[in-house]
């Protein structure tokens, strides 16, 4: 009796973190599932089987919001991968003030993504904005970044990147130093030169640092509401729109049992792109 106690003492350590996920995740997560089959209020419901789903997949914007989320989330992480690594690789060369840069460089991460939304938003106004003040200093007519239909997305993806690459420079930073440097120094003996360096030991011995940002920038441009909506709000007209901004307009329209759908067809999104995403890039990791 006493070695069964024993043998499961430590996992009675497993118990409040159990019941705090299952508090704040699994039971939600569920009840989000149910919900979605449902009409509902505050104090109310009834079931109605598919229906949220078969509305939800006769709105309008969706088909643009699809479409929309894959560009901003492909294009915030292949920003994030390329400018992190080549600033990983610069912060981790011999240069000086190497901290200080770092620091500089993480700094956007820490701020509000609020914040910076409104400030980008500010900054890129068409007559007013900073930006198009500094080019209009060289003679540079600059565009409408947030009012025209064709830039505007563009235009919220770089801020994305401009906050998001501190971390993936970081997780970058950790990689790079985690190669060993025997590496270089085989390599500068027989004679190869920096790109050499970069391309045969850099770029595939940093894999496993790659593949995190992959997959963090990835979902997390896949998941993106709150700076889109802070910058454009989905406009102009749907054309930055993206599930999740679709799924909030719903919701703040009163349709909750159609919003709590689409937030489980986002979910099932999310999983569908970033899973096969995830087991292919992991099957080409190199062990150092």
């Amino acid at each position: 009796m006493n070695k069964n106690i024993n043998n499961m003492y430590p996992y009675f350590f497993l118990i409040p973190a159990i019941l705090i996920y299952g508090t704040f995740f699994l039971v939600p997560t569920a009840l989000s599932f149910f919900y979605s089959f449902t009409w509902w209020t505050l104090t109310d419901w009834e079931f109605i089987g598919f229906d949220n789903f078969i509305q939800f997949f006769q709105e309008p914007s969706l088909r643009i919001g699809f479409r929309n989320t894959l560009i901003f989330a492909f294009t915030t992480m292949g920003g994030k991968v390329i400018l992190g690594l080549a600033l990983a690789v610069f912060l981790t060369s011999k240069i000086r003030n190497k901290d200080l840069l770092r620091s500089i460089v993480f700094f956007p991460a820490l701020l509000s993504t609020i914040a910076v939304g409104y400030t980008f938003s500010s900054m890129m106004h068409p007559t007013k904005g900073v930006i198009n003040t500094i080019l209009s200093f060289f003679g540079i007519t600059g565009p409408n970044w947030l009012g025209n239909p064709d830039i505007a997305l563009l235009s919220v993806a770089m801020t994305d990147i401009w906050k998001g690459v501190g971390i993936a420079t970081v997780i970058f930073i950790a990689g790079l130093m985690a190669i060993p440097t025997h590496y270089y120094e085989a390599l500068k003996i027989d004679g190869g030169n920096a790109l050499q360096a970069f391309w045969h030991i850099t770029l595939p011995l940093s894999r496993p640092a790659m593949n995190t940002v992959i997959i963090l920038a990835l979902i997390g441009g896949l998941r993106t509401f709150d700076l889109v909506w802070a910058m454009t709000g989905g406009g102009p007209g749907f054309s930055t729109d993206l599930l999740a901004s679709i799924v909030y307009k719903q919701y703040a329209a009163g349709f909750f049992g159609l919003s709590t759908a689409g937030n489980v067809l986002l979910f099932l999104f999310v999983a569908m792109v970033a899973f096969p995403i995830f087991k292919f890039i992991n099957r080409k990791e190199v062990d150092l």
